[in-house]
């Protein structure tokens, strides 16, 4: 398993945990389905705590509005290429 792997897989964990997801595994997010609206069916209350135990986990920081954050939060692939490049 590579690093990108590893932390896909980490990132999963951290949305099921942080969310309360009870009903979803980690291994069911499909690394490259969408977060919000379709896939994942996340919203943006869902994004202020995902942003918050992100800025936990790996030091990263978004402006919830921002055009970077939109592209970033579009699945776990966009997450972790980002965490990978910004991790305090």
């Amino acid at each position: 398993m590579n690093d990108q792997q590893t932390l896909e897989d980490e990132i999963k964990a951290l949305i099921v945990r942080s969310l309360n997801l009870e009903d979803v595994r980690p291994e069911e997010i499909e690394t490259d389905a969408p977060l919000f609206g379709e896939g994942l069916g996340l919203d943006s209350i869902d994004a202020l705590e995902l942003g918050l135990a992100l800025k936990k986990a790996y030091g990263i920081t978004l402006t919830a509005e921002s055009e970077e954050a939109r592209r970033v939060f579009t699945s776990v692939a966009t997450l972790a290429e980002y965490i990978a490049a910004h991790r305090a």
